[in-house]
């Protein structure tokens, strides 16, 4: 057995007390350093949800940029493909037979149509109906505000001359 006495005592109990102050402060430290750890944690996701927030719109920008991207990329595709045919046409040249069709303002030429269905299509836009159109039978161009007129490439003139030429009329009454 062993015999204790006051002053060992005493050192025992201080000694207690200094673990104890001592566990204490490491407690106070841990607590500490847990409650800034959390913080740091908190604003690691908080940043990570912002970053990823971003990410999803800067991708929902960039799947609309492709799709007009692409959307241009096909216009100017077809585009390339018709001034193409245009240019290939335009050194053809006119063919014997083919037709123009002029759209006609009280007889002046007005515009100038690639066919006839082109002219009706668009007459529209100048105040004519669509299927409005009636033959100008025997009277002169100028007596109509909007008339179609037909012409074909006559290569023997070197140009276009109207398919369905005008009535002669009679000189003072001659045929």
């Amino acid at each position: 057995m062993r015999i204790v006495t006051r002053s060992r005592l005493a050192q025992l109990e201080a000694d207690a007390r200094a673990a104890r102050e001592q566990a204490r402060q490491t407690v106070g430290g841990a607590s500490e350093a847990f409650r800034q750890h959390v913080r740091e944690l908190y604003s690691a996701t908080d940043r990570a949800e912002r970053a990823e927030a971003t990410a999803s719109e800067v991708g929902a920008i960039l799947a609309q940029a492709t799709e007009e991207l692409s959307a241009a990329q096909q216009g100017l595709l077809l585009k390339d493909i018709e001034i193409r045919r245009l240019r290939e046409e335009l050194a053809r040249g006119p063919a014997e037979g083919e037709t123009l069709t002029v759209l006609m303002h009280y007889g002046e030429p007005h515009t100038v149509y690639a066919s006839r269905e082109d002219a009706h299509a668009d007459s529209a836009t100048h105040g004519v109906p669509d299927g409005r159109w009636v033959s100008a039978g025997e009277r002169p161009a100028a007596a109509s505000k909007w008339r179609c007129e037909a012409f074909i490439y006559d290569p023997a003139c070197n140009g276009f001359r109207r398919a369905y030429p005008p009535a002669s009329t009679a000189l003072g009454g001659a045929a």
